[in-house]
Formats: C-alpha cells, sequence, structure tokens
C-alpha cells in the first residue's frame, strides 16, 4: 500500500511543481506583456500626434488666423487620441486652439526633448490646480517663433482592460527619461514589494518609461486550483483519454471552423445584394454584395453568425474567393449588358497580407461576361491593417486591373483622415452612426461636410450607409451626397430579386450621372420625393 502510494503520488506531487511553476512564468509575462502593451500604445498615439503636426507644419500653421484654426479643428477630427491642438509661444502660453472655450489653466509639470526627434519637445502638462494631467508634444511651427503642440491625455496612454478585458488591477507609473512622474495607479493589492511580479519597459523612440508591478498573491487562486487539481490528476487523465477517444469523432463532426470548410466547399455561402441609389435622381447605381449561409435543411444564418470566426480562422480569404465566383457567375450574364452597374466585395485585413487578393480578382474576373471597372472592392475601417505600405502597394495593384477600392465604416473605425488618404482608395463610405445623427448632432453634420468637400477636392465618391428615413435622405441630398443605401430604399435581396430589380429599371434607365452612377429605379419615385 505504501508503495503503491507512493508511485501514485510521485507523478501528482511532479505534476503540481510543473503546474505551480507555470502560473508562476504566466503571472511574469503578464506583468511584461502588459508593460510592453502600455509602451507600445503611448508610441503609437505619440507617433501619430506627431505625425499630425508634422502635416500641419507643411500647410504653414503658425498663427491664430482664422484659417490656420480652421486647419487646427481638422486636424483633430484626423486624430481621435488628441483632446486639443493648439498654438503656443515661445513662453509656453497657449495662444488659441482647436477648441472655442480653454479647457483650463495650464501647469507645466517637466519637459524633454524626444530623443528621436531633438526638434520635437515632450511636456508634462496639468489642467488646473489638481486637474488632470496630459502629455503635450510641441513643434516649430514652419514659420516665427511660435509652436503648434498636440494635447493627450495621460489615461489614453494607459490602458484601462487587459489583453483578456478584464480590468487592470497591477500598480503602474510611466515616467520620462529622467524619472520625472508623468502618471501612473496604483490598485489596492496585499503583499510584500519584494513579493511581486515587476517589469520595467523604455521607449527608446520618446524616453518614455513603464513599470509594472503585480503581487506574488494575484495568482493565490491559480495556485489553490492547482492543488485540487493535482490531487486527482491520476484519475483524471485516465478518465480524460477514454472520454477524448469517444469524444474525439463528434468533436470532428461538430467543429465550428471545419463546418464552414465544408459549406465554403458545398457553395453554402450565396450572396446577397443591397442596392445603391442616386438620389439625385433616383437611379439604380450599385450593389454592396453580403454574404449568408444557407444550409442544408434551408436555413439562411445571417453573417454576424460566421463572420468573426471566418476571420480570426483565416478561411475569410477562400470564403471570398468562392463569393466571388458565385457573384460572377450569377450577375455576369445580367451586368454583360450593363456596364454602368457595379457591385462591391467586402474584404478583411486578412486580404492585405500579400499579393494574393490581386491575383484572385484577377482570375476569376478577367475574360468574364462582369468587366473589371464593375468591381468594387470595400475595406473596412473596423479592422486595422497591420502595414499601410504594403496595403497601398496592394491597392494600387488592384486599381491597376481596373477595380475601384473603397473604404468602408469611415469615421467609426480605427482611425483617422489621414490613414484613409494614405490608401489611396477611389471611394469613401460614411458610417450609420454619422447619418442617425443628421439632424440631432452638429458633430454629425460638421463631419459629414468635411468628408464631402474631402471627397471633392480628392476626386473621390462618396456613400452614405444605413439610410433609413426620407428625412434623412433629403439632408443628404442637400449636403451633395449623391448616392446611398439602406433599409429606406431595400434591405439586402437574394440574387433572383436583385436581378427582377435591375430588369425592372431598364424601361426608365437614364445615363449615368457619375462614375459610380447607373439606371433608373421604381425607388426613384420615393428617393426623390
Amino acid at each position: 500500500m505504501v508503495v503503491g502510494a507512493v508511485l501514485a503520488g510521485a507523478p501528482t506531487l511532479a505534476f503540481y511543481h510543473l503546474l505551480d511553476g507555470l502560473a508562476m512564468r504566466q503571472g511574469e509575462n503578464e506583468v511584461s506583456a502588459s508593460a510592453r502593451r502600455f509602451i507600445a500604445l503611448a508610441e503609437a498615439r505619440i507617433g501619430r500626434a506627431i505625425a499630425t503636426l508634422d502635416d500641419l507644419a507643411e500647410l504653414g500653421v503658425a498663427s491664430c488666423r482664422p484659417d490656420h484654426v480652421e486647419a487646427l479643428k481638422r486636424a483633430n477630427f484626423a486624430n481621435g487620441s488628441v483632446k486639443e491642438f493648439s498654438l503656443v509661444s515661445p513662453e509656453g502660453e497657449t495662444l488659441c486652439s482647436d477648441m472655442e472655450t480653454s479647457v483650463g489653466n495650464r501647469s507645466l509639470l517637466a519637459s524633454q526633448t524626444v530623443p528621436v526627434r531633438p526638434n520635437l519637445a515632450l511636456d508634462v502638462v496639468r489642467i488646473g490646480d489638481r486637474g488632470q494631467r496630459f502629455v503635450r508634444i510641441r513643434r516649430p511651427a514652419a514659420t516665427g517663433p511660435n509652436s503648434i503642440a498636440a494635447l493627450i491625455p495621460t489615461e489614453l496612454l494607459i490602458p484601462q482592460t487587459t489583453m483578456q478585458g478584464a480590468p487592470v488591477t497591477a500598480n503602474m507609473r510611466m515616467s520620462l527619461a529622467d524619472g520625472a512622474f508623468v502618471d501612473g495607479r496604483t490598485a489596492t493589492v496585499e503583499g510584500r514589494s519584494a513579493d511581486r511580479f515587476v517589469s520595467s519597459q523604455l521607449s527608446p523612440q520618446y524616453g518614455l518609461g513603464v513599470t509594472m508591478s503585480m503581487p506574488l498573491s494575484s495568482i493565490d487562486t491559480q495556485r489553490s486550483e492547482l492543488n485540487m487539481l493535482a490531487l486527482a490528476v491520476s484519475a483524471a487523465v485516465v478518465l480524460a483519454i477514454i472520454a477524448f477517444l469517444f469524444l474525439l469523432p463528434a468533436r470532428r463532426r461538430n467543429n465550428p471552423v471545419d463546418e464552414i470548410e465544408r459549406a465554403i466547399a458545398a457553395g453554402e455561402f450565396i450572396p446577397y445584394y443591397q442596392p445603391i441609389i442616386d438620389i439625385g435622381s433616383g437611379q439604380l447605381a450599385a450593389a454592396e454584395v453580403l454574404m449568408r449561409w444557407r444550409k442544408r435543411d434551408g436555413t439562411v444564418v445571417p453573417p454576424a453568425a460566421f463572420i468573426p470566426l471566418a476571420e480570426s480562422s483565416g478561411l475569410i480569404v477562400d470564403m471570398t474567393r468562392s463569393m466571388m465566383r458565385a457573384v460572377r457567375d450569377e450577375m455576369g450574364p445580367v451586368l454583360a449588358t450593363r456596364p454602368h452597374l457595379r457591385l462591391g466585395f467586402n474584404l478583411s485585413a486578412a486580404h492585405f497580407v500579400d499579393d494574393q487578393i490581386v491575383t484572385d480578382v484577377q482570375e476569376i474576373f478577367e475574360g468574364s461576361q462582369m468587366q473589371m471597372s464593375q468591381v468594387v472592392l470595400e475595406i473596412t475601417e473596423r479592422q486595422p491593417l497591420d502595414n499601410l505600405t504594403s496595403a497601398r502597394r496592394i491597392i494600387a495593384a488592384l486599381q491597376g486591373l481596373g477595380v475601384r477600392v473603397a473604404m468602408d465604416d469611415v469615421g467609426a473605425g480605427h482611425s483617422g483622415l489621414s490613414y484613409m488618404l494614405k490608401l489611396g482608395v477611389d471611394i469613401i463610405k460614411i458610417d450609420k452612426v454619422f447619418i442617425d445623427a443628421l439632424g440631432r448632432d452638429s458633430n454629425s453634420t460638421t463631419i459629414i461636410g468635411t468628408l464631402v468637400d474631402l471627397a471633392r477636392n480628392m476626386r473621390m465618391e462618396i456613400v452614405a450607409e444605413g439610410v433609413e428615413n426620407f428625412e434623412q435622405v433629403v439632408a443628404l441630398r442637400d449636403h451633395g451626397i449623391k448616392l446611398a443605401q439602406g433599409y429606406v430604399f431595400a434591405p439586402p435581396l437574394p440574387g433572383s430579386s436583385f436581378r427582377r430589380l435591375i430588369e425592372a429599371t431598364d424601361a426608365r434607365r437614364e445615363p449615368p450621372a457619375s462614375a459610380y452612377a447607373s439606371p433608373a429605379s421604381p425607388l426613384a419615385a420615393a428617393a426623390a420625393g
């Protein structure tokens, strides 16, 4: 019995030490990863602010003239991390800003030059006696003694949640290169300072340092659970192996990724088409292709139920390729005699990892009844592109084929106007959130006006998404927007219904008014009224 207990206990004890060591390493890795994440976030937001300041300097912003103040306002709109863009005197006094009212008295707490840009200063500023702290980046204006500055709340440089989405509970201190305090967070934790996980990270670019600490007691719950697990591991492993052998076939059958792969091979993902209307003439201009999953039992599944999994698993590329072929075969004969109509396909960030999307578009549409000029590829702004230079090169290659490229969900994603302009797209689609706020929010009206002016100056088309009532149609038309889509015109239609809609418009078709315009529609009376 003793020998049996020893033989049974030895593997359990070894397993316990293994898991305990794993818990310690996870604690260390969590603190280190959090510190790196804080630094990366600060570098990204400060770097973006510096790029915007450089753009303002190139525009010649150097005074409080109305046109220079307007340039500061536009910069604020394009950079969501910056609280205020301003003009600062050599003595550090704020002369004017993009805001109509002052954010309060400023106290300079610390300052240093930016290591990679000695002509830039990075200040720690406090608003009011005990107010909020900000990081202020100053660079010389193009002319004169003044500087242009960007004010970033320090709380935006400090993530509020962990990478798992939970609140950050560790202690954190951010400082300048000389140790001057920028901001931090103190969690209520127990444990001696020596009994802590600690990690320090430094940004050599901007001279910022971050120190994170978390007590060992933060993993006590995990250790306790491991003790219970270790006591039962010997029997559990045997039972788990038996259960695994029995359940493996069923797991393979029910694996959602495998199910999506099977559905792609079986052609179960089908296209739906949401019309895009010229609200000036009421003509049918184009359509956005939206995906639906029609299962073998006839059930139709909406995209929200499978697109996130397809994107995370990498199957979205195969799915898009299958969808393009299906649209080509279904709508090719219809579009062959209607070169003014265009169809838009949604792309994700996975399509810009390499040049495969260029090859796919060429192989699928070249020589088909559907011309390259009838293809629009929509990039969502809700998913950031990791490499803008590579993405711009791929977009240029697609445009070289004759394909047009649109930026979807403009204004509701990760980036601002500079992001959109760097990609060199042909069409921008205003997100539904701004359309819903028309007439109720002056900021939305200003943003839409700015986008219309930008599109006109950059020779880009502009489309309004999510239009749901005729008051919005009238407001968009008053803003000079020609193209819109939404349930006020039609929901996404299956192929047969969309073909009937196209055929019904042929009798009313007029010459297209723009590069994206198309024939008249029975919806004309409603849209024009």
